[in-house]
């Protein structure tokens, strides 16, 4: 990670210096010879460090100093002092700058005093981005044993070498989210943060903070400066959820950032550059939405460089053991319980099971059924009723059920059994309100 370097100095050939020696380094700087043009800059860029002279003509660097920490309390600044000057860069340390330099300085020293602070910034970002990816981490074991499985693997192992925007889509609950975590860990971002949204859950105004961030007074509430998902992952990758429940105009914003590779903050007037991979996925047919015109079509196929199809759970059965024993070995695991492995009898009802909610409901089967099992294996008598109520049918010839058909009447058995309640129904389920509403209304 590089930092961006604003110079406020009015001596030519100390900023000769300094531009040589930190460009050298690969630094991004730029510089002004007087402090009002130095507020003016860092108003209309995005800088991490200022280096400014304590004495120029106009605003001086303390005064510079405290604008520019009230205005921007992120920024660093190293002051600038001559060698009997000692007394008012105790005075800046004191109001918020982060070091300072005597004339005449010594290049490598101010060189190792940069990259410490390069080094605090990478730290911070760092933490940030893991504050912000709500617990993702790298630990996501892929257990396939189906062709269909096997066939994503595939698609992501050849993507490994590229950057490419991805569009994941398939049913609700079948591991989009973990295939995006797989999709960036194994590919040219490892390193850099993974961070998730899900478009879904939040109105249009909070989506737009989280995205892009805010200035302070941007709106009612927004007391601070935040800085939103996007900038933070920047050199990384963002994953967003639900891409379709995402308004018209919050489209055209994310189409710039795929386009230019900038974006503004909430009531920001400066353009932030940054370099994002985007990962999206839906449950809808995207090209439905685009068809009916909800959803843009130039933001669809910035998107959809890769399409990648994830099937559900009901379509490969051979997934469902293997499944079932890797959640077993991780809900025994947080449980502490000491439950090896899964019955028969338990096995061939969930291979039976309709699965509405795809993975995500299986894995909440199973960590149902470790909570409730008092034995070594998880027995029947710890699966859930849902499971129970699910019959096959025997097929007849003349009438054989479609999927969707088989999964709207589950769902109706389910609701009834729960008197109705929707979001009982959804949550028994393992799946949204809207996703259980899609298969109630399927004709």
């Amino acid at each position: 990670m590089s930092i961006r370097i604003l110079i406020a100095e009015d001596e030519e050939i100390t900023v000769k210096h300094l531009l040589y020696a930190l460009e050298a380094e690969g630094y991004s700087v730029t510089s002004v010879n007087n402090g009002t043009d130095a507020l003016k800059k860092v108003g209309q860029e995005a800088f991490d460090l200022l280096i400014a002279d304590i004495k120029m003509p106009g605003m001086d660097g303390l005064t510079l100093l405290n604008q520019v920490k009230d205005l921007y309390p992120a920024m660093e600044v190293i002051i600038i002092t001559g060698f009997g000057s000692i007394k008012s860069a105790v005075d800046a340390m004191r109001k918020g700058a982060v070091d300072y330099i005597t004339k005449p300085f010594n290049l490598d020293e101010i060189l190792l005093k940069i990259n410490k602070i390069r080094d605090i910034k990478r730290l911070e970002k760092e933490n940030m981005a893991l504050k912000t990816s709500l617990g993702l981490g790298k630990d996501m074991p892929i257990v396939v044993k189906s062709r269909m499985m096997k066939k994503v693997i595939e698609i992501i192992n050849s993507i490994m070498n590229s950057d490419c925007n991805v569009l994941l889509t398939g049913e609700s609950g079948v591991g989009k989210g973990m295939v995006a975590k797989l999709i960036h860990y194994s590919g040219l971002r490892k390193e850099s943060p993974f961070l998730a949204l899900n478009c879904a859950i939040f109105t249009e105004e909070l989506l737009a903070s989280e995205l892009f961030g805010h200035e302070k007074g941007a709106f009612t509430g927004a007391v601070t400066k935040k800085q939103g998902l996007i900038e933070i992952a920047h050199n990384g990758s963002l994953f967003l959820d639900e891409i379709a429940e995402m308004s018209p105009s919050l489209q055209a914003k994310l189409l710039k950032v795929l386009e230019d590779r900038e974006f503004m903050r909430v009531g920001g007037i400066k353009p932030i550059k940054v370099d994002v991979r985007f990962i999206a996925a839906t449950n809808q047919n995207i090209n439905v939405l685009v068809s009916d015109g909800r959803f843009r079509e130039d933001l669809y196929y910035r998107l959809n460089v890769m399409d990648i199809y994830i099937p559900p759970i009901r379509e490969r059965r051979e997934d469902i053991v293997p499944l079932s024993r890797h959640f077993l070995e991780k809900q025994a695991k947080k449980a502490n319980k000491n439950i090896r492995g899964i019955s028969k009898e338990s096995l061939k009802m969930l291979m039976s099971y309709g699965f509405p909610g795809n993975v995500r409901e299986l894995e909440n089967i199973i960590e149902r059924a470790v909570i409730l099992e008092n034995t070594s294996q998880i027995t029947p008598a710890s699966l859930p009723q849902t499971i129970k109520l699910f019959q096959v049918e025997s097929i007849d010839p003349n009438r054989i059920k479609k999927l969707d058909e088989i999964s709207k009447d589950y769902a109706e058995k389910v609701l009834e059994y729960v008197d109705g309640n929707k979001s009982k129904a959804a949550e028994m389920l393992g799946i949204s309100r809207t996703s259980l509403w899609r298969i109630l209304s399927n004709k």
